[in-house]
């Protein structure tokens, strides 16, 4: 305690020791580690820029063979397997992952550079919680609301993105293993070491040979999965303008598609709303995994009458995070994934400052080594400032008013993008209103970022179109299914 009587700081380190890291990774191809036939390329950590492993880069020999295992795997045992059957297999991943989230919360944070109470406390759960929901649905697809007898696609070629590796990993495997497809899932290329470690899950829980193949490298293996022509089924998550590539790449093949992109939410603050929880909610909506969230809330929409209120408020409450250490229990804001997602943050935000927004940055010691940027809010933007337009993909939030409901809905529609918005009002009515007006595939009232299997979540417009969880989610893994 010091002479002021105020507690200092003390670290609260989560421990490295329960994360066996290799040196160097395979490919998992029918059911075991392979070698693969090209080169390898490292997974570092953000934090430290610390090379963490040596990580293969599937080629497009790689690629086929991980399909044709996949194939192998449909036809000969997942898609006539009984749905009660199926359902096992489900749930002891789910209980695996429940069981070793620990390891699973530490390893994501190193590959990573997102807090480990974020890690540990949201992103793992959630990963049990989608294999436990999958699992109750594998045996109940007729019930599903989306025909008699609904069955699978066949091989399904799954792109994760690198801000929630494990649990995208989740929300695309666990309803495609349970509506009866195989699949070839292949990870960020920044953020590797989670699915390669899922691997080893799926060996300890018996999963037949090759009805999970995890495959490593860049756009290029990306691209080869994508565009292989024994892949029934494309789904993506990650960058509006890869996207649409794979949009063009598929156009006119037998391929179904789910696609779920960038975002510019709205957050949408009226004068009557209860200010302590709202301003919790914009500082999750948008600082929440360093602002890289494609439904983060990083446009504050706010009601004029209440704006200087609501500025000092949220600029007392971001002086209080903490950045640091994503292995730190109190951190609040991790390290950015890499050096070209800062370089891109940094770009726009200056941008921003030229084009006339005022900008503040929280009081943040910025670590000496790492990618790092600190919680920064522009004051003083219109809809044709660059920030307001383009999705910036960090900790950093454009603050703009309204006066009516009216302007506020004409402002929060105003994007290309439409995966998310945030309501904040005491009247029940009014969220109502407004959730019925915004374009947006998800509308929260009076909180942001909260998210739940049984619920789907997807956007329209260059957000993207299908959805992922609920029932919802099973229809993009069925023939004849709509959601």
């Amino acid at each position: 305690m010091t002479a002021a009587g105020k507690f200092e700081y003390a670290p609260a380190l989560e421990s490295r020791a329960i994360v066996d890291i290799k040196s160097s990774y395979g490919l998992f191809i029918g059911g075991r580690i392979v070698e693969g036939k090209g080169g390898s390329f490292a997974s570092i950590s953000p934090s430290t820029e610390e090379v963490l492993a040596e990580v293969t880069e599937a080629t497009a020999d790689d690629v086929d063979a991980a399909v044709r295992a996949a194939r192998k795997a449909y036809d000969k045992v997942w898609s006539t397997m009984p749905g009660s059957e199926r359902a096992k297999y489900l749930y002891r991943i789910a209980r695996i992952m429940a069981e070793r989230s620990r390891e699973f919360a530490v390893l994501e944070s190193l590959d990573n550079g997102k807090p480990i109470k974020e890690s540990r406390d949201i992103d793992l759960p959630l990963v049990s919680q989608w294999f436990f929901y999958y699992a109750g649905w594998a045996d109940k697809l007729g019930h599903a609301g989306l025909g008699p007898d609904p069955r699978a696609l066949g091989v399904s070629g799954q792109v994760i993105p690198w801000n929630f590796p494990i649990m995208m990993l989740a929300w695309k495997i666990a309803p495609a293993l349970a509506a009866g497809n195989t699949v070839v899932l292949k990870p960020a290329e920044t953020t590797p070491l989670t699915a390669l470690l899922f691997a080893v899950v799926c060996q300890q829980a018996e999963l037949p040979p090759g009805v999970v193949n995890i495959i490593t490298g860049s756009g290029t293996t990306g691209q080869a999965l994508v565009e292989h022509p024994d892949v029934d089924k494309v789904a993506f998550t990650g960058s509006t303008e890869v996207g649409k590539a794979i949009a063009r790449a598929v156009a006119g093949t037998r391929k179904k598609v789910t696609l779920e992109l960038g975002g510019k939410a709205a957050n949408i603050v009226f004068d009557d709303a209860p200010l302590d929880q709202a301003i919790e909610g914009i500082v999750g909506g948008i600082f929440f995994n360093q602002g890289h969230v494609c439904c983060a809330g990083s446009r504050l929409l706010v009601q004029e009458s209440i704006h200087d209120e609501v500025l000092e408020r949220l600029k007392r409450r971001m002086t209080t995070l903490r950045m640091g250490d994503p292995l730190d229990k109190n951190t609040d804001i991790g390290a950015i994934n890499s050096a070209e997602q800062l370089a891109r943050i940094t770009a726009l935000s200056d941008i921003g400052d030229a084009e006339g927004a005022e900008r503040w940055s929280a009081p943040c010691e910025i670590p000496d080594e790492g990618f790092w940027f600190a919680p920064t809010i522009f004051t003083g933007v219109t809809q044709a400032h660059r920030i307001a337009r383009e999705e910036i993909f960090g900790p950093v939030l454009s603050v703009l008013t309204f006066r009516t409901p009216a302007e506020a809905v004409e402002k929060a529609n105003n994007t290309p993008y439409g995966l998310s918005a945030g309501v904040w009002t005491e009247k029940g009515s009014l969220i109502l209103s407004m959730a019925s007006q915004l374009r947006a595939g998800v509308v929260w009232a009076n909180t942001f970022n909260v998210f739940d299997p049984a619920s789907p979540f997807g956007g329209y417009k260059e957000s993207g179109y299908g959805r992922e969880g609920g029932r919802h989610g099973l229809a993009a893994y069925l023939q004849g299914a709509s959601a």
